[in-house]
């Protein structure tokens, strides 16, 4: 049973009201396409993806060798962290796995971090202007995960081309992880390939997985939590933010770091 809230159809119930706030806003509305997208996803993580490269742009226009702003010091600090876990994973010369490594790492988070907005506040706020359906977390979302992790698919044959040229890759495709020689080669060819595939097609999917899956219980709980009286909520809410935010700190971390070294085993030779 539902109650009309502004000419639309409200939550009645805790199932209603758990089935609302984990539905998309997406293009075809109520009946969804294998051709639609979630826009709220969408909208949401290019917002953020913006965020990201004005707060940079402002720090290194703002940017000083004497004594550093609070800004400066922070991006400095993520900059540093990263560029460690870079350097401690990946030997060959790239001009692009620093950037993007650092890209991944904050735009990754600043998703996660929209889990900690209260649920009901943007939900609320866009009802005004008659949208009735927002998942604020893109990284709850399975397929933004996913296609993130295709993007680092890509990379990784890309940057295996790159290195080792189209032909020593594809040779590396039917020569290993079993190495042989003459007939056995033959033979072993196809099993190297399947083995192949599988590794390549497995890092995208461990990766999108993982993520998605933390986000999307934690997103849950936080759900579960709005739907307690206002002194449980005060009782249990802020605990789990400041557990969440290692939570939402290491999940970006770990796709971060995960996305370094399958790119680092790319570029190197079995």
């Amino acid at each position: 049973m539902t109650t009309e809230h502004g000419g639309h159809a409200a939550p009645a119930n805790a199932t209603e009201y758990i089935k609302h706030h984990l539905s998309h806003l997406n293009s075809a509305g109520d009946v969804v396409t294998p051709n639609s997208i979630n826009l709220d996803t969408f909208w949401i993580s290019a917002a953020l993806g913006l965020v990201f490269l004005l707060i940079f742009s402002l720090a290194a226009r703002r940017a000083t060798s004497g004594v550093p702003g609070k800004l400066q010091n922070f991006v400095e600090w993520v900059m540093e962290l990263v560029n460690d876990t870079v350097n401690s994973a990946f030997h060959a010369k790239s001009n692009v796995i620093a950037p993007l490594a650092i890209t991944i790492f904050v735009w990754v988070w600043l998703m996660n971090a929209m889990d900690f907005l209260p649920v009901d506040l943007l939900p609320k706020v866009l009802e005004f202007f008659g949208v009735y359906k927002l998942r604020v977390v893109p990284t709850a979302d399975v397929n933004h995960t996913f296609g993130m992790s295709i993007g680092v698919m890509l990379c990784i044959i890309g940057f295996s081309i790159k290195a080792k040229g189209a032909g020593g890759w594809t040779k590396e495709l039917f020569t290993a992880p079993f190495h042989a020689h003459g007939f056995a080669a033959i033979v072993l060819a196809p099993v190297n390939f399947i083995f192949q595939m599988l590794e390549l097609l497995a890092k995208p999917i461990s990766l999108s997985l993982r993520l998605f899956g933390n986000m999307y219980a934690g997103e849950l709980i936080f759900i579960l939590i709005a739907l307690l009286p206002w002194w449980a909520q005060w009782l249990l809410g802020g605990p789990w933010a400041i557990f969440h935010i290692l939570i939402v700190t290491l999940q970006a971390f770990v796709f971060m770091a995960l996305t370094v070294v399958y790119l680092a085993l790319a570029v190197e030779k079995h």
